[in-house]
């Protein structure tokens, strides 16, 4: 999606004239539990447009390939995204500033604009005191139509769950959208605090203002191809060169002011690349002629990888090998007439799914339907969730002094200086950053059900986004590569090992809790390891960073203000420019980034 923009003057008060360049079309973006879909059953999946993408086979995980969605509609990810709308931690940002960057990006800077994005409205005092929902008012007072609640359900086994967690010591913050986030967190939904329909920038951004504005303009069904420099790339702006999806005709569009990049962590290094913005070395192969010598296009791509933490059933004496039965008879029998008690394999009941799709059309929407996929977790750092850490940031450190690091990364960048340099200043900001008690380095996301994920916040592998050779203008090629760097398998030990204590709390005693994976008979370092290469997720759906912010000599692509280094007129505003990945999903901080370039002179 691209965005030509004309401003008034230097003064900050900008007036725009824009025209979004949209792959997609305006559609209806269900959530991502909503009517009809069932928890559990053959129906399990409704999304509007997206584009799926397989990554290559990653070696260190047995050939395992990365699955992730991007959207392929007005409002993009976010009209297909899980709907957890969680901030970062505020030392996720701060540790930006070593890596060359203006301390105009570190949390003091951004917070007031993770503030702006977004309205936050609070649950009732009813629901709030029912599920234990608490928050800091402080961190809100956006008013722009792109909503973020707390939904007024939740499963009845979510609360064993928790209890272990706090067995664990494990504790409850009050707020987790101020900065503050290590501990146990419940986490607003994308989702309006009325309908419980999905909020997202297509709705909210577009929907809401659409014959309103007369300076702002929808181009849907055109694929922004590449864009060009007549004169140079000093001069200013470009031409955009876009292909129409219906009749494959291509033709320019002249921007007054520039052209904005907003086409996500694989499609924005893909426009650049095939607009000769890269790497020498990488163009040449893909016969492109270079434009902009950019290294860093298309490099330091990361995600969240994962695996299931700890996954188990539940027996008692005398009671059933499966814990469903014996689980759903202790719940349903401590809780209220009236409240939504069963847990979702209730929805494959032809009569409680009808009286749930009931609850959620009626104003205000009540019962399951309302939750999206949950709204808790956890978040842990690396010194809580192993006393080995010392050893795990001594390995980080050594990577750097001794030239190792460069081993690890994609052969076809690890000869260049910027990005080599680059990636040693990552790994110094991360040995501190991890060494931090409030940093979170697992997350562990839950509603309901009979398992736990370990999810790996800060990985230190690096992969890639690049052409395809054959067809520059089909889906690029994307190489996760996790575990590339093999301290990655330290912390994803850790971190499971970690998850393992869930079973031991006195809650999940009291329910008979009996591990099932990885399994009693695995214990040592080298089965579980085994174990979370071949049962890993290797995409969360927050792929980020390959049009990384920062200095041209480190691997950047954008400088301090999201323009493009060497690149007259051009800038990027997605998620693509984050340096590192933060310790949270990625719509809030997508949001963030778009209002503090809003009106911010050219």
């Amino acid at each position: 999606m691209m965005a030509p923009r004309t401003f008034s003057n230097p003064t900050y008060q900008c007036v725009e004239t824009v025209l979004v360049v949209e792959y997609g079309n305006v559609e209806y973006a269900p959530g991502s539990f909503d009517p009809p879909v069932n928890w559990y059953g053959p129906v399990s999946f409704q999304s509007a447009s997206l584009w799926v993408f397989r990554s290559l086979p990653n070696p260190e995980y047995n050939n395992l390939t990365a699955l992730t969605f991007a959207g392929q509609v007005v409002g993009g990810s976010s009209a297909v995204n899980g709907q957890f709308f969680d901030r970062p931690s505020r030392f996720d940002l701060d540790a930006w500033t070593q890596l060359g960057i203006s301390s105009d990006w570190n949390w003091r800077g951004l917070f007031p604009y993770f503030k702006k994005s977004t309205k936050f409205t609070a649950p009732s005092p009813q629901v709030a005191q029912q599920y234990n929902y608490t928050w800091d008012l402080s961190s809100y007072g956006g008013t722009t139509p792109i909503h973020s609640s707390f939904p007024p359900f939740q499963w009845a086994d979510n609360q064993v769950v928790l209890n272990g967690w706090k067995e664990l010591g494990v504790r409850r913050r009050q707020d987790c959208a101020g900065g503050d986030k290590e501990g146990l967190c419940a986490v607003p939904t994308s989702g309006h605090p009325v309908t419980a329909h999905r909020s997202h920038a297509g709705l909210g951004h577009y929907a809401d203002v659409v014959g309103t504005r007369s300076n702002f303009d929808l181009l849907v069904r055109h694929q922004a191809v590449r864009v060009v420099y007549p004169n140079g790339a000093n001069s200013s702006p470009p031409i955009l060169d876009v292909r129409s999806l219906t009749s494959n005709t291509r033709f320019n569009i002249t921007a007054n002011a520039e052209v904005v990049l907003s086409a996500g962590a694989f499609h924005t290094p893909t426009v650049l690349l095939r607009s000769g913005i890269g790497a020498a070395n990488v163009l040449a192969t893909a016969g492109i002629p270079q434009v902009i010598e950019l290294p860093g296009v298309g490099a330091n791509l990361q995600d969240h990888p994962g695996s299931t933490g700890v996954s188990w059933n539940c027996m008692s004496t005398g009671a059933s090998p499966s814990c469903k039965p014996f689980l759903l008879t202790r719940l349903l029998l401590d809780t209220k007439p009236g409240n939504w008690a069963p847990m979702p394999e209730q929805m494959e009941d032809p009569a409680f799914k009808a009286d749930a799709t009931t609850a959620w059309n009626e104003v205000p929407a009540r019962g399951p339907y309302t939750m999206a996929l949950g709204n808790q977790a956890i978040y842990i750092s690396l010194p809580n969730t192993t006393p080995n850490y010392p050893a795990i940031i001594r390995k980080i450190l050594k990577q750097t002094a001794d030239g190792s690091a460069a081993s690890f990364l994609p052969p076809d960048y690890r000869e260049n200086a910027a990005l080599v340099k680059g990636y040693k200043d990552q790994l110094l900001a991360m040995a501190k950053l991890l060494l931090n008690p409030k940093v979170p380095n697992l997350e562990t996301p839950w509603s309901t059900g009979y398992s736990t994920a370990a999810i790996l916040l800060h990985p230190l592998s690096r992969g890639t986004v690049r052409l395809n050779l054959t067809d520059h203008l089909a889906q690029p090629i994307v190489d996760t590569r996790h575990g590339s760097n093999p301290v990655d398998f330290d912390m994803q030990l850790a971190n499971v090992r970690w998850s393992r204590r869930l079973l031991d709390t006195p809650t999940m005693q009291r329910y008979g809790a009996v591990e099932i994976a990885p399994g009693g008979n695995v214990q040592s370092d080298a089965e579980l390891l085994e174990y979370i290469k071949s049962a890993a997720t290797l995409s969360y759906q927050h792929p980020c960073c390959t049009a990384a912010l920062g200095p041209k000599n480190r691997g950047g692509v954008v400088d301090d203000k999201l323009r493009v280094h060497g690149a007259k007129g051009l800038r990027v505003v997605d998620i693509s420019v984050l340096p590192l990945v933060i310790s949270a999903h990625t719509s809030s901080t997508a949001y963030a980034l778009g209002e503090k370039v809003r009106c911010s002179n050219a």
